[in-house]
């Protein structure tokens, strides 16, 4: 059972980290700061997840101290708390950094193949 959560939290981890890279390079490679945003918001959030169940999947591996040791217990609440935490902080903020981008005038940039239209649907009221 040991060797089964240990692999799982591995995975968590590792597959954490893929998607650390991809927002990364989001970050690196699109064209727009509300693209970018999303790629950082989005990638930054499922990958703090993944990272942080897989550290509490790894700390259930021993599930024979988890009845006699409450320290154990105690830190799976913490680490399922940061995860609630970063669950509900990290698209707020998203969201926040892109409406002042959008009340301090930055633009998207626009697609050549559509013409004018990103400039027509986002236009303010």
């Amino acid at each position: 059972m040991s060797a089964i959560l240990t692999s799982l939290s591995v995975l968590l981890i590792l597959t954490g980290i893929v998607f650390f890279l991809g927002a990364a390079v989001g970050l690196l490679r699109f064209p727009d700061f509300y693209v970018r945003m999303h790629a950082a918001g989005k990638g930054d959030t499922l990958s703090s997840l993944l990272i942080v169940l897989g550290l509490a999947v790894y700390q259930m591996r021993d599930l024979e101290a988890f009845a006699e040791d409450w320290t154990l217990a105690f830190l799976l609440l913490k680490l399922l708390a940061v995860v609630l935490f970063i669950f509900l902080t990290s698209p707020t903020a998203t969201s926040t950094l892109m409406d002042a981008g959008w009340e301090d005038g930055v633009k998207p940039v626009l697609d050549e193949n559509r013409g004018n239209a990103l400039e027509e649907d986002c236009r303010q009221p």
